[in-house]
């Protein structure tokens, strides 16, 4: 059977109800695409691609030295190395000088869309729409064009959250092992991870970066802290672990409360501006409950506000 029939047949299926088929089908059925056309998307021009690059130009400055190591790993077996934006246009690239042309032709290169609405099943477009780690393995493509590829992907979320590039390893040798893909995948995995952590601490300069996990592997899970030990910033790996906002800013709260850690402070912790700044932030603003909480009168604690510079919305 042809793959664009095998494509079909199965998208129809009542009874196929894996991650795949169920990209095939969102790929006919919600973007009207055919399995067996073989005329490629076309290529943004540099004047067309200049204002997406603006949009991500401060991801594209601090992945850009991720991108230089993973291709130093990936490139001598003649592997591609994409970032994208949310979208899943292609923004930056890491090739081989004697792999860029071929590449080039199969469209693995800047310019191109690689979202699911346009190229159907694929790896950088099935992990931005599914917001996890996937490989795409030749024909698992919805594309009959695009079935002598493997795509190995990771998504990389933003400091507010939100979902907002992809991180993209493309094959197209004959050869490649199910065994080589699960290696280049954990090494795009690492690498996207490195990146957002690199990028949440740029978007937080101000703040000390802590682990909100005990667990060293996963280098994305952090909170940014800032002088008064409140919480103000957190990952998506430490949003989700902590209960914290999904998506958007988070409302500061004392970073040892989050992290269940003994709040009994010393050295410049032990300042009477955090102590205070702590208790308003728990209460939620609520003055009265602040000064219930500290054990003093609510006019004393307006008093050492105004002393030390506190407003209500410090807390």
């Amino acid at each position: 059977m042809r793959h664009a029939d095998y494509v079909a047949a199965q998208s129809q299926s009542n009874s196929a109800t894996s991650s795949l088929t169920a990209s095939w089908r969102r790929s006919i059925m919600k973007h009207g695409l055919d399995p067996a056309n073989v005329r490629a998307p076309e290529r943004l021009t540099d004047a067309e691609l200049k204002m997406p690059r603006e949009a991500m130009a401060d991801l594209l400055r601090v992945a850009a030295p991720q991108l230089d190591q993973l291709i130093t790993l990936v490139g001598t077996s003649g592997c591609n190395v994409l970032l994208t934006d949310a979208r899943g246009l292609v923004l930056d690239q890491r090739v081989g000088d004697a792999d860029a042309a071929q590449f080039s032709e199969w469209g693995l290169c800047t310019g191109m869309d690689w979202s699911e609405e346009v190229q159907g099943t694929n790896g950088i477009g099935t992990c931005l729409v599914e917001g996890r780690q996937v490989t795409i393995h030749r024909d698992e493509h919805f594309h009959t064009r695009n079935t002598g590829m493997s795509c190995m992907d990771a998504p990389i979320w933003g400091p507010d959250g939100r979902l907002l590039a992809a991180l993209d390893v493309s094959s197209a040798r004959s050869d490649q092992t199910a065994l080589f893909n699960r290696l280049i995948s954990a090494q795009v995995a690492q690498t996207a991870k490195a990146i957002e952590a690199v990028f949440f601490r740029a978007c937080f300069p101000n703040a000390r970066i802590m682990p909100a996990s005990d667990d060293p592997s996963d280098v994305a899970m952090l909170l940014a802290v800032d002088n008064n030990d409140l919480a103000v910033g957190a990952t998506r790996a430490a949003r989700r672990v902590l209960g914290l906002e999904r998506e958007g800013d988070i409302r500061p709260r004392p970073a040892a409360d989050l992290l269940g850690r003994d709040d009994e402070m010393s050295g410049f912790d032990l300042a009477e501006r955090a102590t205070m700044i702590r208790a308003l932030a728990r209460a939620e603003g609520n003055v009265s409950a602040a000064a219930r909480a500290l054990g003093i009168g609510r006019a004393t604690l307006y008093r050492r506000m105004s002393r030390l510079g506190i407003s209500e919305k410090d807390g």
